[in-house]
């Protein structure tokens, strides 16, 4: 019994994890079937329960599945979960406005990477390729990738491994996006000539601790006229600056946090 309660519990989260993928548009019962490996059964049971709950919800119009007003509730407990947040604030604001480019923040969690957070830059033309709360398989997109190529080559192959349906779903072979972070660990950064949306491109540097640790990715997403070859290493030289100011601060809050409980 114990064992299906926690089936049950894993499949319940594997449900709301693909639908937070589909953020405002929601994602269809075949998609989220497809996503999960799960049958269209358990998964339409699983939703109807979730919904009972108010941890899903479900547009009319379109039957699409999205995450309920409860999970946002409930993660309003923990709003200091991610100190990253506050302490990058100011230095994406301080790249969007020097670059004139959107900037982006962005965590790993699990098998996935979430956007926690993204600053507008001050050029007409702002590239918005991913919302804040914006949930893909690690190593789609630039600060996805920065955030699998941290990891020792053996977790990485398993967190590709584990993301199969979802890749597949995608159109991302899984041996390429091994390489890609192979490369990517080699120059320190990742870079994407051709962006999320067309006609875009963006790049992204890890933020690391004092120990090596990648605790975000940073990202800046621009039109391709503002990003030529030639420019994206000054590029990647700012972000490393304010990189390694926001992983010195986030170092500098954990060890007064560990001394504090010692």
């Amino acid at each position: 019994m114990a064992t299906a309660g926690a089936q049950s519990v894993r499949r319940a989260l594997a449900v709301l994890r693909v639908l937070a993928t589909g953020q405002e548009r929601g994602v269809r019962l075949t998609d989220v079937v497809s996503h999960t490996g799960l049958n269209r059964p358990t998964v339409h049971r699983l939703l109807r329960v979730l919904v009972e709950e108010g941890a899903v919800e479900q547009d009319l119009a379109t039957r699409r599945y999205l995450v309920g007003g409860e999970v946002s509730l409930l993660g309003l407990a923990r709003a200091s979960r991610f100190p990253i947040q506050a302490i990058a604030e100011p230095h994406l604001r301080y790249l969007s406005e020097s670059l004139g480019d959107t900037a982006f923040l962005t965590i790993r969690n699990g098998a996935d990477s979430v956007c926690i957070d993204r600053r507008t830059g001050s050029f007409p033309v702002k590239v918005l390729s991913i919302e804040i709360g914006a949930r893909r398989p690690l190593g789609v997109g630039v600060s996805g990738l920065v955030l699998l190529a941290s990891l020792p080559a053996d977790e990485a192959a398993d967190v590709v491994r584990r993301n199969a349906r979802k890749l597949k779903a995608l159109h991302v072979d899984p041996a390429e996006l091994l390489e890609r972070a192979v490369r990517t660990r080699a120059q320190g950064y990742a870079y994407a000539p051709v962006g999320v949306v067309p006609g875009s491109r963006a790049v992204a540097v890890p933020i690391c601790l004092a120990d090596g640790r990648t605790v975000a990715g940073l990202a800046i997403a621009t039109i391709t006229e503002r990003l030529p070859d030639a420019r994206v290493e000054t590029v990647v030289a700012q972000m490393r600056a304010r990189a390694q100011l926001i992983g010195a601060q986030a170092a500098e809050l954990a060890h007064r946090k560990s001394a504090r409980r010692g």
